[in-house]
């Protein structure tokens, strides 16, 4: 194993995305749950992690729908999901990076990043990016998990080859397609567990 790439939500960042279903509800978003889940999001939402439209253009489709909405109010919804890092998940981050080059690679978008990242500036007067040896956003690379793509920036940037690093997600499909790249996966479904997971890993590396 010469690498470790992690998914940021569900993995390093508690979230929970019941929450921002349930607050676009309380806007009488009244489908919302149709376009948005763990598994799947469609449309402006796919367009949004993409990097495709930025925040004012997301708003103003939101507004399309739910016109009674203001922005503060439309942000406040979809930044719902996001809870905080769980305790030592940062320090234990730096002792794995340690070891060896760490990437992360997060489905996410602009809004969900000045969140996440001023919360932990606020906290610890550092950014994501300090934790890893380099950072792939979809919205900054163009590409989702479960996209191929998404992968092969990292290997190709990075020089690695998909059998000598793992991956480690919540999402069941992102590991199902990591697993076809040839990946070494951990599917990790508690948020709590990710040490009792990783560490047998880490320790074929002694």
């Amino acid at each position: 194993m010469k690498a470790i790439i992690f998914d940021l939500g569900g993995v390093i960042l508690d979230i929970d995305y019941n929450r921002t279903v349930s607050a676009f509800k309380a806007l009488q978003f009244k489908d919302f749950d149709r376009h948005y889940s763990q598994m799947k999001q469609s449309g402006v939402f796919d367009q949004l992690e993409r990097g495709e439209i930025g925040e004012g253009e997301f708003i103003a489709i939101m507004k399309e729908t739910i016109s009674h909405a203001s922005n503060e109010e439309i942000v406040a919804a979809w930044n719902a999901i996001i809870l905080d890092f769980p305790e030592g998940r940062l320090e234990y981050l730096k002792r794995v990076g340690k070891a060896l080059p760490i990437y992360l690679l997060s489905n996410t978008n602009e809004i969900h990043l000045a969140r996440f990242d001023k919360m932990l500036y606020d906290s610890t007067k550092t950014h994501i990016k300090d934790y890893f040896k380099k950072s792939y956003l979809s919205h900054e690379i163009g590409h989702r998990k479960p996209e191929p793509e998404a992968w092969s920036v990292i290997l190709n940037e990075q020089g690695l080859e998909s059998n000598d690093v793992l991956f480690i997600d919540d999402s069941p499909q992102h590991i199902e397609a990591a697993g076809l790249l040839g990946f070494q996966t951990i599917h990790l479904t508690l948020i709590s567990d990710l040490e009792k997971e990783l560490n047998p890993f880490l320790a074929q590396l002694n």
